[in-house]
């Protein structure tokens, strides 16, 4: 049973920010490090920054000839049973590194020369060119790294959808970058069944299946060898019919003989040019997982179910709650994978001062990408949401109130939800009045066009949202005052 039936959420894959594991089974998804370190927003950027310090600590070790230091080091990556993300069958296991594993590998990075060579300069790299290691091993390294962000991304998630939290849990090992250490500490945790769980962003999961050794030997390093072969005129050359000289990839392994990790290691230290050209053509081709993940729905249903709840829901403060969570869930749908890792209720100024929903910008195109680009003057690492499920109008209180959150570290763009406007538009002329005195842009969203971006989205994804902003933004921009 998946974590949003256990704990009743009423919510779809679509309305999620997590990945929504099943904990009896491991789910087909991989935490890739080489993906997690091309996603440029706070939560990857600081993942991506533990994994950094761990893999350089690492190799300075083994570099410095401090080789139990180093093993004791590498001994803290085995498997974790905590994301339920890998290959296994039946319960969580996976195909990770258990104690043995780990010992056998640390043997292997001992007698790589990819380690003493240069070559190896991310945690990502012992796929390339480290024996026995593979997206289940690495995964599970990676979990174990970035534990400790694991687990206040999992609190604020339990924190948005109310999934209640056992206190005084051991954490498991993690990576404190700061003290260069692995780490142990008692906190709340999600516990289902008795064993504590890990919710995982899908907005950093992926198939892995881009940045391998296979793909790096097949389409590159082949590549490269049949084309010396050709300049060289070597025996493997042939002809076609026509006269045209060719090399197949086929004959090069023959020539070759075993072309295994260690030969990868070998030739990229005489290429190093060629794996270059494979990372950066490597991070072209990877794409975002869905927004259902795996499951099978069918998004016009989803849409329709949350347009009918949109209207069920009757304005006025007895029912703030009920709208605002609905809220969180049709964002998440709307913008995934532009905006992510939501969380409610965010105390700024000492605790004084509280922002209702918080998203991470994490848009690689797009409004969100655009904006603070082609205007210096609105950064926006994070954007801000407040919920107003109000019968009267929104007036000033309500914008000077989202207005006051912002800054220049935080950010300076805003979303109003409420669920209409005035007739004469005198709200967005006080928008527009923000802009234009540097207070920031603050963009009202109302159930109109929520409706109407959901009724886009099965056709045109994030686009029907965003194209809904950038025409109020214009308006607040060119406002007649």
């Amino acid at each position: 049973m998946k974590i949003s039936k256990i704990f009743n959420m009423q919510k779809t894959q679509y309305e999620l920010d997590f990945v929504d594991i099943d904990p009896s089974v491991d789910t087909p998804l991989f935490l890739d490090p080489y993906y997690i370190s091309k996603c440029d927003f706070p939560f990857a950027i600081e993942a991506h920054s533990t994994l950094r310090s761990y893999f350089e600590f690492l190799l300075a070790l083994l570099r410095g000839k401090r080789i139990q230091q180093a093993e004791e080091l590498f001994s803290h990556l085995g498997e974790t049973n905590d994301v339920c993300l890998g290959m296994s069958r039946g319960k969580p296991r996976g195909h990770g590194m258990g104690p043995e594993d780990t010992a056998a590998i640390f043997k292997e990075l001992l007698q790589s020369r990819a380690i003493y060579s240069g070559i190896m300069e991310d945690i990502e790299d012992f796929r390339i060119f480290v024996p026995n290691i593979d997206k289940d091993k690495v995964s599970d390294m990676t979990a174990n790294i970035i534990k400790k962000h694991l687990i206040e991304y999992t609190k604020e998630q339990c924190d948005l959808h109310d999934i209640p939290l056992m206190d005084n849990v051991p954490s498991g090992m993690f990576w404190d970058a700061q003290t260069k250490s692995w780490e142990n500490q008692f906190t709340q945790r999600l516990v289902v069944d008795g064993f504590p769980i890990l919710l995982v962003p899908k907005r950093i999961v992926s198939f892995a299946d881009k940045y391998t050794s296979a793909e790096y030997r097949q389409h590159f390093v082949l590549n490269y060898l049949q084309n010396e072969h050709l300049k060289l005129q070597t025996s493997l050359v042939q002809k076609y019919k026509s006269g045209e000289k060719y090399v197949t990839k086929k004959s090069v392994k023959k020539h070759e003989r075993e072309i295994d990790k260690e030969y990868l290691a070998r030739f990229t230290e005489q290429h190093p040019e060629v794996f270059a050209d494979f990372k950066i053509k490597t991070s072209k081709k990877i794409t975002k997982i869905n927004g259902a993940v795996l499951d099978d729905i069918c998004v016009d249903d989803v849409c329709n179910h949350l347009k009918d709840k949109l209207t069920s829901i009757p304005s006025g403060t007895a029912n703030a709650t009920h709208y605002h969570n609905l809220i969180i869930g049709i964002l998440e749908l709307l913008f995934y994978p532009n905006l992510s890792s939501p969380k409610k209720e965010v105390d700024i100024h000492s605790g004084r001062k509280r922002i209702d929903i918080t998203f991470n910008n994490s848009a690689e195109t797009g409004f969100f990408f655009t904006l603070p680009n082609s205007n210096p003057l609105l950064p926006c690492p994070f954007i801000f949401v407040e919920c107003k499920n109000y019968t009267g109008e929104v007036a000033n209180p309500e914008l000077d109130q989202l207005s006051g959150r912002f800054s220049n570290r935080r950010g300076r763009v805003g979303i109003l939800a409420c669920r209409s406007l005035d007739e004469n538009n005198a709200f967005m002329k006080r928008c527009a009045d923000t802009f234009e005195d540097d207070r920031g842009l603050i963009i009202p969203i109302t159930d109109v066009d929520l409706n109407l971006a959901l009724e886009r989205f099965p056709q045109y994804g994030t686009d029907g949202i965003e194209e809904i902003l950038a025409s109020k933004y214009k308006n607040i921009v060119f406002s007649v005052k």
